[in-house]
C-alpha cells in the first residue's frame, strides 16, 4: 500500500458500504456514518455506483461484492453483540480501515481498539475531524507497521488487556497477507484469555477455469494498486489450522449463503453470477 495515504482497498470497501445505504433494499447492514466519513453526498455516491475504470467505484458498482461487504460487516457486528450480551468488553478491529463501529458504539464500558497501518490511520483521523465525527473515549487507535512492530507490542502498549475476554474483527485483510503472517496473528489471538472470538474472511482457490480467470483478473487489478493477493485457503485447511491452535465452534459460510441469510427470503441475491464471491468464506471461531 501507499505509505503516504490510505489503503486503496479500505477506500473501496468504504465506498461499497456507503453505496449500500442508498441503493440496496432490503438493507443488510446499517451504517449512517459511512458516507460522512468519505465526505460524499447521496448524488456523489450514486455516481460512484456506475461501472467505471476508477478502482474506488469497484466495490460500489459490483452488486455481489457490495452485498458481501455488507453481509460480512453484519455478521461481524452480530457476533460482537452476542459477545457483549455474554459480558465481553473488549473489541479489537484489525486492519480497521474506514470501519465505523467504534463511533456507533453506545456502550460506555466497551473498549474498542482500531489497529491499522499508520498511514491509513492518520488519514482516517483527518477525515473524522473534517466530517465532525467525534472520537469516543472508548476508542483507542493502535498504529502498527508490521514491518517494524508486532501486534502484541502495538496492542499491549495501548491499554489492551490480554487477560480479558475479547472479540477480534479481521475483515478484508487475510488475503493480503502471506499464510505465515496470517498464522502468526491467529497464534496471538489464540493465546488470549478465554473466551476469545475472531471473525474474519478469506479467499478460497478457484475451482473452475472461469472462476480462475475472474480471480486472476481481480488479483492483477489489486496488484496494480499495490495491494496484491498473497494467500488462498481451503475450508479444510483453515479449519485444521484453527483447531490445531485450540479454536472450536467454527462457523464457515460461503458469500452467497451469508448474503442469502440476511436477505431472509425477502429479496433474491440476483441473477448475476457471484463468480469470485463463491470462493470467499467467512468464519467465526471461539476458543
Amino acid at each position: 500500500m501507499d505509505n503516504d495515504g490510505p489503503s486503496r482497498t479500505a477506500l473501496i470497501t468504504a465506498y461499497a458500504r456507503a453505496y449500500h445505504q442508498i441503493v440496496d433494499r432490503p438493507q443488510i447492514f446499517t451504517d449512517p456514518l459511512a458516507a460522512r466519513l468519505l465526505g460524499l453526498t447521496a448524488e456523489e455516491l450514486a455516481e460512484s455506483g456506475t461501472p467505471t475504470t476508477n478502482h474506488l467505484g469497484d466495490g460500489a458498482s459490483d452488486r455481489p461484492r457490495r452485498l458481501f461487504f455488507a453481509a460480512r460487516a453484519r455478521f461481524a457486528e452480530d457476533a460482537v453483540a452476542a459477545a457483549i450480551a455474554a459480558g465481553v468488553r473488549q473489541v479489537v478491529i484489525l486492519g480497521a480501515g474506514l470501519d465505523t463501529f467504534a463511533y456507533r458504539n453506545p456502550l460506555p464500558d466497551l473498549r474498542v481498539f482500531e489497529v491499522d497501518h499508520p498511514a491509513t490511520q492518520a488519514w482516517k483521523r483527518e477525515r473524522l475531524t473534517t466530517a465532525g465525527i467525534d472520537r469516543p473515549q472508548t476508542l483507542t487507535f493502535v498504529p502498527v507497521d508490521f514491518e517494524t512492530q508486532t501486534l502484541k507490542a502495538g496492542l499491549e502498549s495501548t491499554g489492551f488487556k490480554p487477560t480479558d475476554p475479547t472479540v477480534f474483527l479481521w475483515l478484508g485483510v487475510v488475503f493480503y497477507l502471506t499464510p505465515n503472517a496470517a498464522h502468526t496473528t491467529l497464534e496471538y489471538i489464540a493465546g488470549q484469555a478465554q473466551p476469545v472470538e475472531v471473525v474474519f474472511d478469506y479467499l478460497q482457490p478457484a475451482n473452475s477455469d472461469e472462476e480462475h480467470a475472474h480471480q486472476q483478473t481481480r488479483a492483477d487489478r489489486l496488484a496494480d494498486i499495490g495491494e496484491p493477493v498473497l494467500s488462498y485457503l481451503t475450508p479444510t485447511d483453515i479449519a485444521a489450522q484453527l483447531r490445531a491452535l485450540g479454536f472450536t465452534d467454527l462457523e464457515d459460510h460461503s458469500a452467497p449463503d451469508l448474503i442469502t441469510r440476511y436477505l431472509d427470503g425477502s429479496a433474491k441475491f440476483g441473477d448475476e453470477p457471484p463468480r469470485a464471491l463463491r470462493a470467499i468464506r467467512i468464519l467465526r471461531a471461539r476458543r
